[in-house]
């Protein structure tokens, strides 16, 4: 009885214990439990208004990117069909170039496209994140950041690409025309947002960024002039041969295909230059962009023959005076000034061998 006490007594608190921790941790994840399902209750209606306010923007975006695209693309078809429709006309032939104008609408619609992309992706974007409730003020000011970083990387691109999209809007030059551009001359070959590709006369393509380009010579817009000077002898009948020139450029501009290309009948301006054995008569002609060196070549070669049929005789090109040397220059044969062209001077002295010693015997 004496041990058998302290142990009946002892068993209780151990069993009290035992009980005690079990229904304080059911208690505690029930009331987890419980508080987790009353905060899922409390926002799945936020959660669920956010979701789907996110899939109509992201949709809002996506078929209005499509339509604005799609109008672009209709609208650049359309001017397309409307520039190959005009140029099947005979004058429509001669103003509008159908290869120029398609690259042109081309270039614009693909820039036209690329910032409407740009704008309604990144407005559906800066709005998808104000939903989510997430802080833009860090992700623009780094936005910034990496902005100026590229922009002062990348400023020769960025300055190519607003020369080439400012170019191809005021259609400064397109395919099929001769500019001159400073640093290359020749036609241009294919027109693009950073560079331009040119043939020149001797059949090399230049490359050219258009960010480059300071200057614009475009011999193709609007008309050429064509311009031939004729040498004839001192002592020939002038207003023979003024008759005989006009003559010649009157039946040229009668004759396939010179009456397209000449838009203006050939005038004989007067004498340019007289000297004491030959003068100079001077032809000028409008005549259809691009075709100025085809025109004085024909130009040429009719006057010629009008002139021998006349009996006019032409004036030989004075040829440079062969033995005849060029002037020297005085100072070529001076030699540059030294020290020691002077016998007395410390250097001249330093030069002299050293006499032998003198022995005394």
């Amino acid at each position: 009885m004496y041990w058998s006490a302290p142990m009946v007594a002892a068993a209780p608190p151990r069993s009290a214990a035992a009980g005690s921790t079990g229904p304080t941790s059911l208690d505690e994840a029930t009331q987890k439990a419980t508080n987790a399902a009353d905060w899922v209750q409390a926002n799945w209606g936020t959660w669920l208004t956010s979701g789907l306010q996110i899939i109509l923007i992201i949709v809002i975006a996506v078929v209005l990117r499509h339509v604005i695209r799609r109008t672009i693309t209709k609208l650049i078809e359309r001017m397309n069909r409307t520039a190959t429709a005009a140029q099947g006309t005979a004058l429509g032939g001669l103003l509008v170039n159908a290869e120029r104008r398609r690259q042109r609408s081309e270039a614009i619609g693909s820039v036209l496209r690329s910032v409407a992309s740009f704008l309604i992706m990144g407005t559906a974007a800066m709005t998808v994140l104000s939903v989510l409730q997430i802080n833009l003020a860090p992700l623009l000011a780094s936005a910034g950041v990496a902005g100026v970083a590229i922009g002062f990387g990348a400023r020769n691109l960025v300055t190519d690409f607003l020369s080439g999209v400012f170019m191809i809007l005021e259609d400064q030059y397109g395919v099929g025309d001769e500019i001159d551009a400073g640093v290359a001359t020749g036609t241009v070959i294919e027109v693009g947002l950073r560079v331009t590709k040119l043939r020149g006369p001797n059949g090399a393509i230049w490359y050219i960024r258009n960010g480059e380009v300071k200057r614009i010579g475009n011999l193709s817009q609007g008309w050429s002039t064509a311009h031939v000077d004729v040498l004839v002898s001192a002592d020939q009948d002038l207003e023979r041969a003024r008759s005989v020139i006009a003559e010649a450029g009157e039946e040229m501009s009668k004759a396939e295909p010179w009456n397209e290309q000449l838009w203006e009948p050939v005038e004989v301006l007067g004498l340019s230059e007289v000297s004491l054995d030959t003068v100079t008569v001077s032809i000028s002609a409008k005549t259809m962009p691009g075709k100025a060196g085809g025109v004085e070549r024909e130009l040429r070669w009719r006057v010629k023959h009008a002139l021998d049929a006349a009996g006019i005789h032409l004036a030989p090109r004075p040829a440079p005076v062969e033995g005849e040397a060029a002037a020297a220059d005085p100072s070529a044969a001076m030699a540059a000034p030294s020290a020691l062209g002077n016998p007395t001077s410390p250097q001249s002295l330093a030069t002299n061998p050293i006499p032998p010693p003198q022995l005394n015997k």
